[in-house]
């Protein structure tokens, strides 16, 4: 059986699905893969275009009269949140607008739930792609912004200003893992089929950890960034055992989150 299946580029997501993708040993489906940012993900699973979909978790809500969401294959954890930055000064100044990666990210809404509880109201917000957020803090184009993924790992080498954990903000208040990611199939594909999804993002996770290299050339070759410790660091900081069973934990956390989100 042929599905579409969309996930970003991130080490974690090509360290999971790897051997999905390349195709695993008597498996019932035949891939179709797209690779994307996870805003576009979002959009394309919004439109209906995917059958098989890592997204940002605040878009459930939006989604799930379509989508079920799976148990496995996303991206809960702890001390993984997105990082509010400056380019310019360690103060956060609500007069300026605040660079955002994708309106429907989970990025977006833990940074309106701080914001929020801090001072109310609405803030100021611009939407890039999560690398270009980066490269505007870089520039100086954008006084501050909320990155994700791999610059994470990278801000304080590269002169930025942290501002606030976001993530160690959303921990503290809901005494949760942070539910950034997680996998959808549409619900229109039968319980059979959707156990078999699950089983065999599970298998491509156990594939994963049995081999001896953390990154292989196909994670290297589609990650946004070339540092080896970084891409390693992303691997180990957002794949753990929520990524194989969402748990009781992940589950109280995705429904705080929803809650936030409107559902």
């Amino acid at each position: 059986m042929r599905l579409s299946l969309g996930i970003s580029t991130c080490p974690n997501d090509t360290y999971i699905y790897e051997a999905l993708v390349a195709g695993l040993k008597d498996s019932p489906f035949e891939w179709n893969v797209h690779f994307a940012d996870v805003q576009t993900l979002n959009e394309m699973v919004m439109r209906g275009e995917l059958d098989v979909a890592k997204v940002s978790a605040q878009v459930y809500p939006k989604i799930r009269k379509d989508y079920v969401c799976l148990g496995c294959g996303g991206a809960i954890g702890y001390g993984c949140g997105p990082l509010l930055l400056s380019s310019v000064s360690g103060a956060f100044d609500p007069a300026q607008e605040t660079v955002l990666p994708g309106a429907n990210t989970t990025a977006a809404l833990l940074f309106r739930f701080w914001y929020g509880r801090k001072f109310g109201g609405s803030p100021q917000v611009r939407y890039a792609l999560f690398n270009e957020v980066y490269s505007s803090l870089l520039d100086k184009s954008a006084a501050q912004g909320v990155t994700i993924h791999e610059h994470r790992f990278t801000w304080k080498r590269d002169g930025l200003h942290m501002l606030q954990d976001l993530g160690a903000y959303w921990e503290q208040e809901t005494g949760s893992p942070i539910p950034l990611g997680i996998a959808v199939a549409r619900r229109s594909l039968s319980y059979e089929l959707v156990r078999n999804i699950e089983k065999e993002i599970r298998e491509s996770l156990s594939t994963a950890r049995k081999r001896s290299e953390l990154v292989t050339p196909f994670i290297r070759e589609k990650a946004q960034i070339s540092d080896e410790k970084v891409i390693e660091s992303h691997i180990r900081m957002f794949v753990n055992d929520f990524s194989e069973s969402v748990g009781e934990a992940g589950e109280k956390a995705l429904a705080c989150l929803w809650g936030l989100a409107g559902c």
